[in-house]
C-alpha cells in the first residue's frame, strides 16, 4: 500500500498517511487526462469573439439603382456581404465553449491525475497550514522549508481560515483550492501540490471507483 510522510510546516515529520491502492496505485491513463484538461480549459473561453451581419453594419437598405436598364450588376443594399464593408456570411458569434464531462469519466481522470502526481513525487503532505496570522513571507518561508519551489497548488480540506487565504492570494505562482474544486488540470498543472492530510483524504475518496464508494476511506 503506498503511503506519503505527513510533515509540518517547519518540513518536520509528523506521521505517515496510508494510500488506496485503486486510486494511487491505479493505472495513468494519458488519453482520459488528455480529455479532462481540454473540457476545463475549454470552460475558460470566453467565446465574446462576434462579426456583424448585413442587418448590423451601418448603411441604407435602400435599393442602389433599378432592377434593369443600367446594365450593371442587380444589388439590392450596400449592406450585402458581397460588398465591401458588407455584412459577414456565418461569422463567429458569442457563445459557450463548456461542454459536460460524464461523472465517472471526470473521476477515473482525477483517480489517473492523482496516480502520475504521486509517481512524479509531487504531492506534499502537511498537517495543517497553521498561520498564526495573515502573512505572505511566512508563508512563502513554509512553502520554501517544504521544497515546494515557487510554483505550487495548495488544497485545503474545505474552506480555509481567512489567514491562509490572505497569505496566499499575494503570491505570484501560487493557487488556493478547496478539495472539492479541485480539477485534474489543477493537478497536472503546477509542479507540485502542498495538500493538508484531510485534504487528500477527501480527493482519494472522490477519486475511487465507482463499485468501491461504500468502502472505509484509508
Amino acid at each position: 500500500m503506498p503511503s506519503l510522510p505527513v510533515r509540518n510546516l517547519e518540513n518536520e515529520s509528523v506521521g505517515t498517511l496510508e494510500l488506496r491502492d485503486d486510486v494511487f496505485a491505479a493505472p495513468v491513463n494519458p488519453d482520459l487526462l488528455w480529455e479532462a484538461v481540454r473540457h476545463y480549459t475549454a470552460g475558460l473561453r470566453r467565446g465574446t469573439h462576434k462579426t456583424k451581419g448585413r442587418g448590423e453594419v451601418s448603411g441604407s437598405g435602400r435599393k442602389l439603382w433599378k432592377q434593369k436598364g443600367t446594365g450593371r450588376a442587380r444589388i439590392g443594399s450596400v449592406r450585402s456581404p458581397i460588398w465591401r464593408h458588407g455584412g459577414t456570411v456565418h461569422g463567429p458569434q458569442p457563445r459557450s465553449y463548456a461542454w459536460t464531462m460524464p461523472r465517472k469519466k471526470l473521476q477515473a481522470a482525477l483517480r489517473s491525475a492523482l496516480a502520475a502526481r504521486f509517481q512524479d513525487g509531487a504531492l506534499i503532505v502537511v498537517d495543517a497550514f497553521a498561520l498564526e496570522a495573515a502573512k505572505t513571507r511566512r508563508l512563502r518561508q513554509a512553502l520554501d522549508k517544504l521544497e515546494a519551489g515557487r510554483s505550487a497548488l495548495l488544497v485545503e480540506a474545505g474552506s480555509a481560515a481567512v489567514s491562509l487565504e490572505r497569505s496566499a492570494r499575494n503570491l505570484a505562482g501560487v493557487e488556493l483550492l478547496a478539495a472539492p474544486a479541485v480539477h485534474p488540470w489543477h493537478l497536472l498543472r503546477y509542479p507540485r501540490i502542498v495538500c493538508t492530510r484531510d485534504a487528500l483524504v477527501r480527493l482519494q475518496a472522490a477519486a475511487r471507483p465507482a463499485g468501491k464508494r461504500n468502502g472505509a476511506v484509508a
